[in-house]
């Protein structure tokens, strides 16, 4: 049987129910790639989209973890994969920026990849090794300028929304804190519980566990309001650090070159799925928000993103490293 796209198959399973029925058996697994380790945030919401995937087609989906880089090696391989629908990157805000963030990218996110769509969205949480006895920003602003050697803020990947957000805390408060870079939120989180690193902001949605159970210190979450889904958390806003906001989102991209048919009904998919009471209650639980937006929406959506993030990399004179 001739190769072909599993999505542009779909289309074609009205003239061949058997076809479809059988889950496509000359077809080749999809892959979609996830440019951070198993465990990530980026993690988890790929291996939903995969899932569903897998469940709305019938095509087997493999989750593929390529973590290095600060996920431009995993990224680069779905740069280079065929434009045929058969290989995805489940990936989040970093990818945007990744070319001013990352020494040796030379390709443009968003010219070079084809737009799905974003998934969902959630606050950062601000977390400090446990043993230390600060109880909030101010507390940990006035330690830092009195021994400074004493505080490192761990980067899960260059260019992510907790790596902006460190930038920014550091810009506001006027701390200058050594930062340590990790290949993604499973090891710094594993250092911070350890008291080898001292600060961490990144996802809620992967910091959460950890804070509940007392194994880290939660300081705060970086949206300008409290998330209705964990009001007892205080914002690093109301801590004086007004009008600080940042969110990490989750989405889907493809080769460029990818058949428009094949994005807009994986697209077409993921809506249906981040609609789902199952899904929003699921994701609800760590503080996720579903994100239900057309191709264009979430094109629009990140043409307005990069300039804000560009600029304030370029405010703390940031060299890609």
């Amino acid at each position: 049987m001739k190769r072909r796209s599993f999505l542009l198959g779909t289309a074609a399973s009205l003239a061949a129910p058997a076809i479809a029925q059988s889950g496509w058996p000359h077809a080749q697994p999809v892959r979609v790639i996830v440019p951070f380790p198993a465990g990530a945030a980026n993690d988890a919401m790929g291996r939903l989209a995969a899932q569903r995937l897998q469940d709305k087609f019938g095509a087997t989906v493999v989750v593929e973890n390529r973590a290095g880089g600060s996920a431009s090696i995993g990224t680069t391989a779905v740069l280079n994969a065929a434009p045929d629908g058969y290989t995805l990157l489940a990936s989040a805000f970093n990818h945007i920026i990744m070319n001013h963030a990352v020494k040796g990218v030379t390709f443009d996110p968003q010219a070079d990849f084809e737009t799905i769509g974003r998934t969902a969205h959630a606050p950062l949480l601000m977390v400090m090794a446990p043993k230390l006895p600060q109880q909030n920003v101010a507390e940990v602003v006035a330690a830092d300028k009195a021994a400074p050697n004493d505080w490192t803020f761990a980067i899960p990947a260059l260019g992510a929304p907790s790596h902006l957000a460190t930038v920014d805390f550091m810009q506001r408060t006027g701390v200058k804190i050594a930062t340590s870079p990790y290949r993604g939120t499973a090891p710094a989180l594993t250092d911070v519980i350890g008291g080898h690193v001292q600060l961490l902001i990144d996802a809620s949605f992967a910091l959460l566990p950890a804070a509940k159970e007392g194994r880290v210190k939660a300081l705060g979450i970086t949206t300008k309001e409290r998330s209705p889904l964990a009001p007892d958390f205080p914002t690093l806003a109301e801590q004086g650090l007004a009008g600080f906001d940042f969110q990490s989102w989750y989405g889907l991209w493809a080769p460029k070159g990818t058949p428009r048919e094949i994005c807009e009904r994986v697209n077409a998919l993921l809506r249906e799925a981040m609609r789902e009471p199952a899904v929003v209650q699921r994701l609800n639980t760590s503080l996720l928000e579903p994100v239900v937006e057309t191709i264009e929406q979430t094109r629009t959506f990140i043409a307005a993103e990069v300039p804000r993030h560009v600029a304030l990399l370029q405010a703390a004179n940031f060299q890609p490293q």
